[in-house]
């Protein structure tokens, strides 16, 4: 059972004020949780909260200042064939679909090039593997999507092979960062159920980031709440939800929808 652990970390980025003075911006704050097999930890908070700073630390594009983080007992590599293994381990479905495919290359090479970089298939068998990725998130004809290239998609499917090419390398581990925010509100849910079925299927530890209190809700296990690079509150999502403690999450539990709160109110109104 793998577990990814972040601990007490810190990260601060220099910068430069008006004048040429050089500060230090904290954008992560000491924070601390763990990742297990099979489980999914949402990470909520506002633009800006250090989220996404975090997700690029746990995939080594971002080092800590301080901190580290643990890969099954092992502290994450930063260089070499170790570095690779590592993120084969550790996978990422980005937020934008559009942005994360090359237009100019069909579906079959974006798939076929992580398969056969991390060894999971041969020039033989890479077509194959390839039409079993884009079964695995729901895509086919498998063939005839293969030989489309991105703009050919929908923004859902587009998605889905983001998904898909997350999975070739036979992650341990799946970083979701907003992987719904720039979808149409119709194909969200479809995107999100994909991604909790693949969770139960092959046992993933998943991430979930987002800014969105009600998604987290329904498909994490735990939440942390972050403000202002800090984990300012975690729990249950029925704890952190039904009874938030900090005034940051109250104001987030307020404004995410509620269709049960509205039906009730609809009902009093009508008495």
């Amino acid at each position: 059972m793998s577990t990814l652990e972040f601990r007490n970390v810190v990260k601060d980025y220099r910068v430069r004020g008006g004048r040429g003075e050089k500060g230090r911006l904290r954008a992560v704050d000491d924070v601390s949780f763990t990742l297990e097999a099979g489980k999914t930890v949402a990470l909520v908070g506002e633009s800006g909260s250090g989220k996404s700073t975090i997700a690029k630390m746990l995939l080594q594009l971002e080092r800590p200042t301080s901190g580290s983080i643990v890969l099954d007992g092992a502290v994450a590599p930063r260089h070499g064939e170790a570095l690779r293994r590592y993120r084969s381990d550790v996978q990422m479905v980005f937020q934008d679909p559009f942005a994360s495919l090359n237009p100019f290359h069909s579906i079959g090479h974006h798939l076929a090039r992580p398969l056969l970089l991390h060894g999971k298939a041969t020039r033989s068998t890479v077509d194959e593997k390839v039409r079993e990725l884009l079964g695995r998130v729901q895509l086919g004809p498998a063939a005839d999507v293969a030989a489309r290239r991105p703009h050919e998609l929908s923004g859902g499917q587009r998605q889905r092979v983001a998904i898909a090419r997350a999975l070739a390398p036979e992650p341990r581990i799946l970083i979701a960062d907003e992987p719904v925010s720039m979808l149409d509100v119709s194909i969200r849910l479809g995107v999100l159920n994909l991604l909790a079925e693949l969770q139960r299927q092959e046992d993933l530890g998943v991430l979930y980031i987002t800014h969105d209190l009600a998604t987290a809700r329904h498909f994490s296990d735990e939440i942390l709440v972050m403000y202002k690079g800090q984990v300012v509150e975690r729990g249950t999502p029925d704890d952190v939800i039904l009874n938030p403690q900090h005034p940051y999450t109250q104001q987030l539990a307020e404004a995410a929808p509620d269709p049960e709160k509205r039906i009730a109110e609809r009902r009093a109104a009508r008495a």
